[in-house]
């Protein structure tokens, strides 16, 4: 089998479940509770803190654990808007971020706040002085991707950060979820204030995810209940999914450490076998994010390629999994203005670090046959 979806979610690693199970055996006490089995869970989460601020180079109390990317950015910008809404009600985001983001926004919407949806260029990429005519007095939040979940593109994050560095009443948020393990990003030296990863994008398990939230700020809470997580997030905490998820961060972060250059090298590899098939055009500028190539067949449905690559063990997707069962269109393709013929058929390929050159290999020459049998019977 060869796996190339790994931006819509990742194999669980071996060693991540493993601590799922053995935390949920030996430490399965509640935090809360005053009795030794609720002390030791307490004390495993507060190591879960302190490592997952490590980790990402930030403290330990700016560490809110949740279920995923989806709440993560939900809780930063409901979190933010519902907290600050005095001090104004205009918020920032680009046309392409993640349906969590849009619709987030646009649920902000029915309740009074104005947003801006910014385009961006035809290469995928935010201008940073298009962030910077958009800003008024009453702009509390900027919510920008680290990296684009359709077609890798990554955007100028320092800059965005350095241009709202000295505005102390607008906050900068960064959903990493595509980018953590594989891109750096500094979140301090990048004035970032809040930033969502999800746990089963780095081969850790779904459900589990983390968002920072720069000391100081305040963020009106999404759940109400026992007040866990300093009153930011109430409910009886994941235990075995935060040990979990701090395992699989840890290892992404290796895996990038000692293999710095391995997915750059299976993209550069994919890229340049794509172009020596006909009918295919690329989608993805050169020199984004190693581990996601986006392309078009026009003139060829992505759901009948999709299938006849899965007939043979080959799996890949059409683009975002949350968007995948909507409309044809890629609303992304869409919005960097490509021609309705590539944005009704792109193929999004993402790769992890499991993935092998010989896999490239095989994929591009089964794809090429599947495009010539396709076109035979298309006449």
């Amino acid at each position: 089998m060869i796996y190339f979806d790994n931006s819509a979610t990742t194999k669980p690693a071996q060693e991540v479940l493993d601590s799922f199970i053995t935390v949920s055996q030996t430490y399965y006490g509640n935090a809360s509770s005053a009795h030794r089995f609720g002390l030791d869970a307490d004390q495993i989460l507060r190591k879960a803190h302190q490592q997952a601020g490590q980790l990402m180079n930030v403290l330990e109390d700016e560490i809110i654990f949740t279920s995923g990317g989806t709440e993560g950015n939900n809780l930063a910008i409901k979190g933010i808007a519902l907290a600050y809404q005095k001090r104004g009600k205009h918020i920032i985001t680009s046309q392409i971020e993640h349906p969590s983001v849009l619709n987030a926004c646009q649920a902000l919407e029915e309740l009074g706040f104005e947003i801006t949806y910014l385009p961006v260029d035809q290469t995928g990429i935010l201008s940073v002085d298009t962030v910077k005519q958009a800003l008024r007095d009453d702009t509390i939040l900027v919510s920008i991707m680290h990296i684009n979940n359709e077609i890798g593109t990554i955007q100028p994050i320092k800059e965005i950060g350095a241009l709202l560095k000295d505005r102390p009443t607008t906050f900068f948020h960064v959903d990493d979820v595509q980018g953590f393990g594989k891109v750096e990003l500094d979140l301090k030296g990048c004035h970032v204030d809040l930033s969502t990863i999800s746990g089963h994008k780095v081969h850790g398990l779904k459900g589990t995810g983390l968002l920072y939230v720069r000391k100081g700020l305040r963020l009106f809470p999404l759940f109400h209940g026992g007040g866990q997580q300093t009153d930011r997030r109430s409910g009886t905490e994941n235990l075995p999914g935060i040990v979990s998820l701090v395992k699989a961060m840890r290892m992404i972060l290796e895996h990038k450490l000692h293999y710095p250059n391995y997915l750059q090298r299976l993209n550069k590899q994919l890229r340049t076998q794509l172009k020596e098939i006909p009918n295919i055009v690329i989608n993805t500028i050169e020199n984004q994010a190693p581990h996601i190539l986006n392309f078009s067949i026009p003139g060829f449905k992505p759901e009948v390629v999709l299938h006849a690559l899965e007939e043979r063990n080959i799996f890949v997707s059409t683009k975002s999994a949350c968007s995948s069962k909507k409309s044809d269109e890629s609303a992304v393709l869409r919005a960097i203005g490509l021609t309705q013929d590539r944005t009704v058929s792109a193929l999004r390929i993402s790769f992890s670090y499991q993935n092998t050159e010989g896999e490239i290999e095989l994929f591009c020459r089964v794809l090429k046959k599947i495009i010539k049998d396709l076109s035979k019977v298309m006449g």
